[in-house]
């Protein structure tokens, strides 16, 4: 039986776990904003699953929060039941760990996992620019590499690799990542022709109701999304370096029983 989002239950803690920072904030479940200034710490250079934890258990720590609060951890990575299957800007010796039990025993608490990317997509879609879509929504991140997320009718779809689809002999993100447009020096008309042929084929296999693209590029968004034909709208990203923690909070908070908005 779900809790109502009354005073007492309607926050929820999310950190960001990221190869250069670790960040975390409180969050509002009602308007997906924060409700303290957040808090960054770099991440250890030596990013180990015992340095990493306890620099979150250092982020929490800097918070007065009840025992009862949800908290929701990203990471980049694939996470599966909450055991870290890959490691992207992390130590190796994360790949088989468990997230879930390394930083919940640091931080004295139940702690929910979830790959970064699916943080920031289901983010958009209770909070962001997906708010109030039906449907399936897709979320890419474009940046080194591309993230994907998919949320239908609410609900997460986690560990979509879509990046990593090949497409035309390539692995996709090599092609039509931000980092691809970068070191070719491409224009933004050339690198929206590359664009076109991901999100087509990504379309015909997944016939999303709308597409959302985030990464530090949609700012940029005028240059680029207004050059791609697809059926789906393409929008930018609306929560950028806020929706892995608003995600990660919303998601700790859904799995313990808070209820939440689901976006639709």
């Amino acid at each position: 039986m779900s809790k109502d989002t009354d005073d007492t239950t309607a926050r929820a803690f999310g950190i960001d776990i990221g190869g250069s920072g670790i960040k975390g904030a409180p969050v509002d479940l009602r308007t997906g904003e924060f409700a303290a200034d957040r808090v960054r710490i770099p991440t250890p250079d030596e990013s180990t699953p015992d340095n990493v934890a306890r620099v979150v258990a250092e982020v929490v720590r800097s918070f007065d929060l009840p025992d009862d609060v949800p908290v929701g951890v990203t990471f980049p990575a694939v996470v599966q039941h909450g055991v870290a299957r890959s490691a992207a800007n992390v130590d190796s010796s994360w790949i088989g760990t468990n997230i879930e039990t390394v930083v919940g025993e640091a931080l004295g608490r139940p702690v929910l996992a979830v790959n970064d990317a699916d943080a920031a997509g289901y983010a958009e879609a209770v909070h962001g620019a997906a708010r109030g879509s039906n449907g399936v929504t897709l979320l890419t991140t474009l940046g080194t590499g591309i993230g994907t997320a998919m949320v239908v009718e609410g609900v997460l779809v986690p560990n979509l690799e879509l990046g990593h689809l090949e497409i035309d002999g390539y692995d996709a993100e090599s092609r039509a990542a931000e980092s691809a447009r970068e070191r070719d020096d491409l224009s933004w008309e050339e690198w929206a022709a590359r664009l076109q042929r991901y999100y087509s084929v990504v379309e015909d296999l997944l016939w999303p109701d709308l597409i959302v693209v985030g990464g530090g590029v949609s700012k940029h968004h005028a240059k680029f999304l207004p050059l791609l034909h697809l059926r789906a709208p393409i929008v930018p990203a609306q929560l950028r370096n806020a929706a892995g923690i608003v995600g990660a909070a919303a998601l700790a908070a859904r799995a313990a029983g808070v209820s939440v908005p689901t976006g639709s």
